[in-house]
């Protein structure tokens, strides 16, 4: 039986909301064979390998417990400190770097887009896949930690909430993947956004709770608590915790809200990226 080839018109002008996701259904292989490449090609001339997958969450735990958890007296729930930290650092760590990342993605390529035609949106969703690997990795080394406490008899439960992980994960790619694709058009014309976006991203996580819980932000500074609340990435980690530990400002409208801004930045970010990656050649 003979297979039918398929066959693409690549056209210079398409309708502004043709997200082309057929094509990226079709190169799908493609997808596989980047995901690999990155994971391999980062980690093959390092020395330690993926164990640095450990150690940046261990190492940034142990900072955050000393400094905020116990020269600054910052509250954990009544969490142990080293497992509060680290659910927030596992779950900021896979947005932040889908955003990062996918926010560069048109000048880490360049020289592969302007030498052969594939569905663009391959390359961000490519390192959204990739970076899936490395949280799955800092998930078990949160489920060792995890595993060590209940052992010692800390205080802490899994709850109901944590059958809600997949959907949480799946906002946190969304999110990463939306707001890279924004910025990685822009930075095209406007390249200050690519140095604003290296610390942005370290701003952006004191607006997170990832060192404090929602509930002491809006004890101890109500008049302000409202721009942590309104930050999409706060009722993800404050979901992550809950379900995990069972301690979190959990809430079903504002996980909604959360969904509701994610789907939003992905679609414009998909219709942004499309329309800046036909001439962008031009100005990279």
């Amino acid at each position: 039986m003979v297979k039918e080839e398929q066959a693409w018109t690549i056209e210079a002008k398409s309708s502004f909301l043709d997200l082309k996701l057929n094509e990226v259904w079709a190169y799908r292989d493609l997808l596989v064979l980047l995901v690999r490449r990155d994971f391999v090609s980062f980690y093959k001339q390092t020395i330690l390998g993926p164990l640095w997958f450990f150690i940046q969450p261990l190492f940034t735990t142990i900072i955050f417990t000393f400094i905020f958890g116990n020269l600054a007296g910052i509250s954990t729930d009544e969490l142990p400190k080293p497992l509060f930290y680290m659910a927030g650092i596992t779950a900021w760590n896979y947005f932040a770097d889908c955003l990062t990342k996918t926010s560069s993605v048109f000048k880490d390529n360049a020289g592969i887009f302007g030498k052969v035609y594939f569905p663009r949106l391959i390359m961000p969703l490519s390192i959204v896949v990739s970076n899936l690997v490395r949280f799955g990795v800092q998930m078990v080394l949160f489920l060792f930690l995890m595993t060590y406490y209940y052992l010692i008899g800390a205080s802490f439960s899994i709850s109901w909430a944590i059958c809600l992980f997949p959907i949480i994960v799946i906002l946190m790619a969304l999110l990463g993947l939306g707001a890279g694709m924004i910025i990685s058009a822009m930075t095209t014309k406007y390249r200050d956004l690519a140095f604003l976006i290296s610390f942005g991203v370290q701003l952006l996580m004191y607006a997170t709770t990832v060192i404090y819980p929602l509930s002491e932000a809006i004890k101890k500074y109500p008049a302000y608590a409202w721009i942590i609340e309104y930050n999409p990435m706060t009722p993800i980690i404050e979901t992550f915790r809950y379900g995990f530990l069972g301690q979190g400002s959990y809430s079903v409208i504002a996980l909604a809200y959360t969904a509701g801004i994610s789907f939003i930045l992905v679609v414009v970010g998909i219709i942004f990226f499309n329309k800046v990656e036909r001439n962008f050649v031009d100005t990279v």
